[in-house]
C-alpha cells in the first residue's frame, strides 16, 4: 500500500531513514522533523502517554508561565494605539484605507533601549525584502544573531522555556538549545530559485515572501483571525506582503511613512499588553489583507511562544492560554531542506485565532 512520504499514515514508529521527507517515530518530536499529521496518526498512544510528551494541558500551563514572565513587555502607559475602522470579513480584501490616522499614536521608545529590544531591532535591517535574491550574511550580522540569542536567554521567560523543554527531553543542555534556536530561526534556505534567500526569523519578524501552503489571505472568519491565513509581516512576493508580524517593526516603518495602516478586523480581549490585533495595511505600495501581531510584548515573548509551538505542534494549531484567554498559533516547517539530523527550519509562525 503506497503512503505519501509526507504522511505518517501506516508509518508510526518506523525507523529513521535519511531518505524520508519527514518522520514518524518518537524522536521526531525532539528533532522537530515529524510529518504534519504525526499527532493525528501516532500520538494518541505510546509516546503521548510518556513523561516526554508535550500534552495540550502542558501547553496551556507553560504558555501562562511565559505570559507572566514577560517582564520586559510594555506598560499600559508605554503605548497608545488608534485602531479606528474595524473591517468586516468581506472588506479585508478591498485595499481601501478606512483609517486616516496612523495605528500608533504613541510609543515610549525608551523600551527600545532594553537589551532584548535593542538587539532585536539591529536584526531587522539585515534582510532583503524580495525573494529570489541571495542573502549576504556578514560577520557583523552573525554577531548580531548571537547577541540577540544571548540577551533573550538571560530573561526569565526564555529560561522557563528551556527548563520546560529540558524536562521534556527535547534538549540536553542550554548550549544545545541555543545552537538549535540559531539554526531553526536564522538558518538560510531558498524560497526562490535555489538562492539562499530566506529564514524563519526574516519571514516572521522582518518579513519575506510566503509560499502557497494551507489557507490563504482570502480565508477569513468572523470574530477572530483565520486558520491558514497569512499573518506574517514584511516579505513581498507577487505584489503582496506576507510575513511581517512584529509590532516593533510595524511601528518603526509606520513612523517613517513606509507602512500605511488601513483597518483592523480583530482586536483581542486583553486589557493590557501583550494584546493581539488583526490588521490590514500597505507596505511601500504592497498590500497585506489579513495580518496579525502581538502588540506591546517583548521580543523574547513572541520568539519564545513561536519556538514553543514549532517544537511542540509543528504543522498544526498550537492551543495556548494567555492571562486566562485562549489563543492559537500555527507554525509550519520548511520541508525542502534540513539541517543537522534531519531537523527542519521554521517556514512560518503566526496567530490564527483568539
Amino acid at each position: 500500500l503506497y503512503t505519501a512520504p509526507d504522511s505518517c499514515k501506516g508509518r508510526c514508529e518506523e525507523p529513521y531513514s535519511q531518505e524520508d521527507e519527514c518522520h514518524c517515530n518518537a524522536e521526531c518530536e525532539r528533532y522537530h522533523n515529524c510529518c504534519e499529521d504525526y499527532y493525528r496518526h501516532c500520538r494518541d498512544e505510546g509516546f503521548s502517554s510518556s513523561q516526554d510528551a508535550i500534552t495540550d494541558e502542558d501547553l496551556l500551563h507553560i504558555s501562562e508561565q511565559l505570559y507572566k514572565a514577560d517582564h520586559n513587555k510594555a506598560r499600559p502607559t508605554d503605548i497608545a494605539i488608534n485602531p479606528q475602522y474595524q473591517a468586516s470579513p468581506d472588506e479585508t480584501g478591498d485595499q481601501e484605507d478606512r483609517s486616516p490616522q496612523p495605528l500608533y499614536k504613541y510609543v515610549n521608545e525608551e523600551l527600545f533601549s532594553k537589551p532584548t529590544y535593542a538587539s532585536f531591532i539591529k536584526l531587522l535591517d539585515n534582510y532583503q525584502r524580495a525573494t529570489g535574491r541571495e542573502e549576504d550574511v556578514t560577520a557583523e550580522e552573525l554577531r548580531e544573531q548571537d547577541n540577540f540569542l544571548k540577551e533573550v536567554m538571560k530573561t526569565e521567560l526564555m529560561k522557563k522555556l528551556f527548563t520546560f523543554l529540558h524536562k521534556k527531553n527535547r534538549y540536553g543542555s542550554e548550549q544545545e538549545f541555543v545552537a538549535d534556536l540559531k539554526e531553526m530561526w536564522f538558518g538560510l534556505y531558498s524560497r526562490g530559485d535555489g538562492e539562499q534567500d530566506s529564514s524563519g526569523f526574516e519571514h516572521v519578524f522582518s518579513g519575506r515572501a510566503c509560499t502557497g501552503g494551507t489557507g490563504g489571505a482570502g480565508q477569513r472568519q468572523a470574530g477572530g483571525l483565520t486558520p491558514g491565513s497569512r499573518l506574517c509581516l514584511g516579505e513581498v512576493k507577487k505584489g503582496k506582503v506576507s510575513g511581517f508580524h512584529n509590532w516593533i517593526r510595524f511601528y518603526l516603518l509606520e513612523k517613517q511613512g513606509i507602512v500605511n495602516y488601513f483597518s483592523h478586523n480583530f482586536n483581542g480581549p486583553w486589557d493590557t499588553y501583550p494584546d493581539v490585533l488583526g490588521l490590514q495595511f500597505s507596505w511601500d505600495g504592497f498590500y497585506k489583507e489579513v495580518g496579525s501581531a502581538f502588540i506591546g510584548c517583548s521580543p523574547e515573548f513572541e520568539f519564545g511562544l513561536y519556538t514553543l509551538c514549532f517544537i511542540a505542534r509543528p504543522g498544526q494549531a498550537c492551543h495556548l492560554s494567555l492571562g486566562g484567554y485562549s489563543l492559537s498559533i500555527q507554525t509550519y516547517t520548511w520541508t525542502k531542506s534540513t539541517y543537522g539530523n534531519g531537523k527542519k527550519y521554521i517556514a512560518t509562525a503566526y496567530i490564527i485565532s483568539s
